[in-house]
Formats: C-alpha cells, sequence, structure tokens
C-alpha cells in the first residue's frame, strides 16, 4: 500500500473519531436521566434532559405520579426514568414514578451494602414475623430475625401463640437493616440483628471453644436454652446440649432466672453455641469398657418414634429397638411399653457415634417375668 493511500486511510479515522466523539448516542429506555422542568400544562410536565432534548411526562404517567406532580414547579431538577423513545411528537417519554421506584430499590442495595441501621414501626404480625414499611414499602421481618429480647419464646413452639407475641410488638418502633432486597418481585427483607456488630464483636472476640462460663438463663423454648453471658451477649444451648439422656421438655432442666455453668462449643458468624452437658463426664466413654457387640443388656423403654423404640440401658446411654423387627408399630407397641424393663441383645455398638442399636430378646423376658 502506497504512503499516500495509508494517510488518506489516517486522514479518515480522525474524521470519524471526531465526528463520534461530537455526536450523542440516541437515549435507551429505562435509562435514569435528570433534567429541569420546563414548563406544566393541564396533563403534562416537559423537562429539559439534555443534551436529548425534551422529555414528557404525560397521560398514565402523569396519572401515576400525581402525589409527586403536585409538589413540582417550572425550574425544578427532577428525576424520571425513559419509558418512550419514539413519542409521535419528538418527545421522549419518562416516568417519575418508575425513577422513584429504581432510585429506592438502588438506595436499597446501598443500605445492604452500607449496613445501614433505620428506626421503623411495625405495621402488621403474621406468624412467620412481623411487617414493617421504608420509603413507601413494604418489607418482612423474619421471627428468626428478631434480638432474643423480642424473640416469642414458645415452650411449645405453638404458631397461634407465637402469633399472640408477635402481635404485642405491633405499632413498637425498631431498629433494623435490611438483609435483602429484589426489585422485581418487590420484596424487602430486614434483620433486627446488628449488620454492623463491631462492638457485638469485641465482645465475642472475648469467647473461644473450650471456655467454662456462667450464665444467667433469659428464655427457655421448646429448642433449647438462652443464656446471658454477659450484657450484650446472649447464646444458646441447644437442646443436643442439654444433657447426655433424652431431653424432651427444656424446662424440666431449668427457669428463667436460674444460674447456670455452661462450656463454650463454638464460636461462628457473631454467634455463640453453650453446652451443659459437656461439662459433665460423657456417659458413652465409660459404656465403651463396659458393652460390646452381641452383649445381653436390660434396658428400660423411655420414647417411641418412626423408627422404633427407645431402651435406656443405663442414664444418658441409649438403644433403638428397630420397628421392622416387629412388623408394625403397633405389633411393637403391644410387645413393649413405655417404662418397663426388657432384655436385648447388643447389635451395633459405636460409642464413638454414641449409636446402639438392640434386639428384644423375647424368650429372656418371658421367663423372667413368669
Amino acid at each position: 500500500m502506497s504512503k499516500k493511500i495509508i494517510e488518506k486511510e489516517e486522514v479518515k479515522e480522525t474524521l470519524m473519531s471526531k465526528f463520534l466523539e461530537g455526536s450523542v448516542l440516541p437515549p435507551t429506555k429505562d435509562t435514569i436521566v435528570e433534567g429541569t422542568v420546563i414548563a406544566i400544562a393541564k396533563n403534562s410536565i416537559f423537562v429539559d434532559i439534555a443534551p436529548w432534548g425534551t422529555g414528557v411526562i404525560f397521560g398514565k404517567e402523569y396519572i401515576n405520579a400525581r402525589d409527586l406532580v403536585k409538589k413540582i414547579k417550572v425550574g425544578d431538577s427532577i428525576t424520571g426514568k425513559i419509558v418512550g423513545t419514539d413519542n409521535e411528537e419528538g418527545y421522549i417519554e419518562i416516568s417519575l414514578k418508575e425513577a422513584k421506584q429504581a432510585l429506592i430499590w438502588s438506595d436499597a442495595e446501598e443500605a445492604i451494602r452500607d449496613k445501614k441501621v433505620f428506626d421503623l414501626q411495625i405495621k402488621e404480625a403474621n406468624k412467620g414475623g412481623l411487617m414493617l414499611e421504608w420509603q413507601g414499602i413494604a418489607g418482612f421481618l423474619p421471627a428468626s430475625q428478631l434480638k432474643t429480647e423480642h424473640y416469642p419464646r414458645i415452650a411449645d413452639g405453638d404458631k397461634d401463640r407465637i402469633l399472640d407475641e408477635l402481635r404485642k410488638l405491633v405499632g413498637q418502633s425498631i431498629s433494623v437493616a435490611i438483609i435483602g432486597a429484589n426489585a422485581q418481585e418487590g420484596k424487602l427483607i430486614f434483620s433486627e440483628k446488628d449488620p454492623d456488630s463491631g462492638e457485638k464483636e469485641k465482645i465475642i472476640d472475648k469467647y473461644a471453644a473450650g471456655d467454662e462460663l456462667e450464665g444467667e438463663v433469659t428464655g427457655i423454648v421448646d429448642f433449647g436454652i438462652f443464656i446471658k453471658i454477659e450484657e450484650g451477649l446472649e447464646g444458646l444451648v441447644h437442646i443436643s446440649e442439654i444433657d447426655w439422656g433424652l431431653v424432651e421438655n427444656p424446662h424440666k432442666f431449668a427457669k428463667v432466672g436460674d444460674k447456670i455453668k455452661v462450656k463454650v462449643i463454638e464460636v461462628k458468624d457473631g454467634k455463640i453455641s453453650l453446652s451443659i452437658k459437656a461439662l459433665r463426664k460423657n456417659p458413652w466413654t465409660e459404656a465403651a469398657n463396659k458393652y460390646k457387640k452381641d452383649d445381653m443388656v436390660s434396658g428400660v423403654i423411655i420414647k417411641f418414634n418412626k423408627h422404633g423404640a427407645l431402651a435406656s440401658i443405663e442414664e444418658g446411654v441409649a438403644g433403638l429397638v428397630h420397628i421392622s423387627e416387629f412388623g408394625s408399630e403397633e405389633k411393637l407397641r403391644e410387645k413393649l411399653e413405655l417404662g418397663k424393663t426388657y432384655n436385648f441383645k447388643i447389635s451395633i455398638f459405636e460409642p464413638k457415634e454414641q449409636k446402639m442399636a438392640l434386639i428384644f430378646n423375647t424368650e429372656k423376658t418371658e421367663k423372667e417375668n413368669k
């Protein structure tokens, strides 16, 4: 290629670049724009949205934004969302309401990112939690996201009683953060638990798994016991960590106000998990030295479940008598009665896993009964 042709191509490219730099791309639908109100007609508002031209708010967009329109005057700077670019009269159609909604969702995302906290009034209660309102958008605060002082601690987990407790909060103001925002579904999810838990982290950082502490019982629910370790820090003793034996009702082990010794078993995600039974000797450790597979043992039936019957061999050590041995739950209950002692053969024994399976020894039991 000759030098003259190359120079000619370079000139063309330079001119094209300058042309593109000076040109303005046409506006696209859903773009958020800012402009100045230049005229207000009976059912229309005209906005200068340079460099694209003039925007118009009219028709259903005017009606939908009537609460905003009342406050607008010529010279005001407003924000709109482009909803149409091919108006018959050459105007660009914009929506105030959709722009407001878009900005609100943008604010919501910013609030999540910055971990902002808002004081909002509780509007309603349902069996799952509470309803709040933020910038005109209804949001949901799940019961699981309530702080412990507001959590409905109902012993039997009865949903109607939980709802009664949640209703007591309606009308109150509560400090919450947005933890979820879905613009397409119009959903906001709130949490009362501090998203920026700097102070709580300072407190909780003092503790580690293995620490032995004393705390005060602040609440008892069907799934465990809440223990106050210090001001601003509560931990949960899950029902499985209350005792080595079978625990069906945590209320039998403590009452609110009791001082209880506990052991920290986990500190994770701003939560502290506690154990009462960890401070006591594990009965399965002793059982490992006393029993083995195929041993004959006696046990008391302490519970029926969908798998069969649970028989206690000694305090804290129980084995399962599987329902398959009897054919049906009805036949199992005919042979085994709650609270009675029977003879069994150990078919599976894994003390490290705290697992024991038993086979009902019909003959020996019947001979002893005679």
